[in-house]
């Protein structure tokens, strides 16, 4: 029980880690800070310069400039599941007769992820113009408690829109800005969120499909080896029936890369299933996570190192101030499905 302790582990501390991250988004006095800095102080007097200098550069290209890295790191991961799918688990299960309908599912879902995976790279998020500034200044009202009239952008020198906010990574200003995503290597806003949305169900229908028809060929494995029947002799030289730690044990031992297949799927499933639930919840209410964050007193510290707040922004509990922009179930998903556009003005 060796490997399986140690896989638990891992499983745990990666499970322990995203919860605290999601807790302590935003914050700038965390664990994770304190830990981080404490480890570099200790560190850091051992540590060449050229290695330090290149570490920084490193994180800094990864995640505070636009790059392609995630988009590629995306394609290998799910190369490398689809091979060990159709290599091991698609052979499998049509000897146990399952039918091609259900085995073509997954290649069925992984076209519909490309097409939204691409449309969220390529679809231009709404960014404010000059040559939009007039329209997309009209489309949202300024709620003056997160979004104040008159504030212009120090990069872009454009006047702010409602719902708008410049990112740093992109260096251009958003229209309803909602985040920017290393895995598409975009912004998420007004004009793409529909895309980023049906891109997180796809991979989570994608994943769950492919984990289901996994479980169900190793518990057909199982059933036809008879090791719910068979028995063994342990180290005291008694019999011993076979339970349920010794049919995993031997699944891990049979089906190793398998079961690591199947892990990483229940644990991309239910990253993003959580994932997509919480951008569902702000779309049925008509908020962007940057509204959900900063309505919490939350601010990014890359993009405010110095601040603890933003000036501007009084945030409040009360219910009407935070859900400002909602209109109804029916019409906020109407916002993000076929979001409106900058009113342009006729010549006379």
């Amino acid at each position: 029980m060796d490997f399986l302790s140690l896989f638990a582990v891992y499983v745990a501390v990666v499970l322990t880690c995203i919860i605290l991250v999601c807790k302590y988004s935003g914050q700038q006095q965390t664990p994770f800070n304190n830990l981080f800095n404490f480890l570099i102080k200790v560190v850091s007097p051992f540590t060449p310069k050229w290695l330090q200098k290149l570490s920084q550069w490193t994180l800094h290209r990864l995640f505070h400039q636009r790059n392609n890295m995630f988009i590629y790191l995306h394609i290998l991961l799910e190369g490398a599941v689809y091979a060990e799918f159709t290599y091991e688990v698609f052979g499998y299960c049509r000897d146990m007769d399952t039918t091609l309908t259900s085995l073509s599912v997954p290649y069925i879902l992984l076209a519909i992820k490309s097409v939204f995976f691409y449309l969220c790279i390529k679809r231009d998020p709404g960014t404010v113009t000059k040559k939009k500034i007039a329209g997309q200044l009209h489309i949202y009202p300024y709620d003056r408690r997160l979004f104040h009239p008159g504030v212009s952008c120090p990069t872009c020198q454009l006047v702010k829109p409602a719902r708008s906010k410049h990112c740093r990574v992109c260096n251009r200003c958003v229209q309803r800005f909602d985040h920017h995503c290393v895995w598409v290597n975009n912004c998420i806003g007004a004009q793409n969120t529909r895309y980023f949305l049906l891109y997180l169900f796809s991979v989570c229908a994608m994943a769950g499909d492919m984990a289901l028809l996994t479980a169900d060929m190793l518990l057909h494995a199982v059933l036809r080896s008879g090791l719910l029947r068979a028995s063994y002799i342990d180290e005291y030289g008694q019999q011993q029936a076979a339970g349920p730690l010794f049919v995993v044990q031997h699944l891990f031992l049979t089906f190793p890369r398998i079961i690591f297949m199947l892990g990483f799927l229940v644990f991309v499933f239910f990253l993003l299933a959580g994932y997509a639930l919480f951008h569902s919840y702000l779309a049925v209410v008509n908020q962007t996570s940057n509204e959900w964050y900063k309505s919490r007193g939350y601010i990014c510290q890359h993009c405010h190192p110095t601040s603890t707040a933003d000036h501007l922004c009084s945030p409040a509990p009360d219910h009407y101030k935070r859900y400002y922009y909602s209109r109804g179930l029916l019409q906020n998903l109407g916002e993000i499905f076929s979001p409106p556009q900058p009113v342009r003005k006729k010549d006379n």
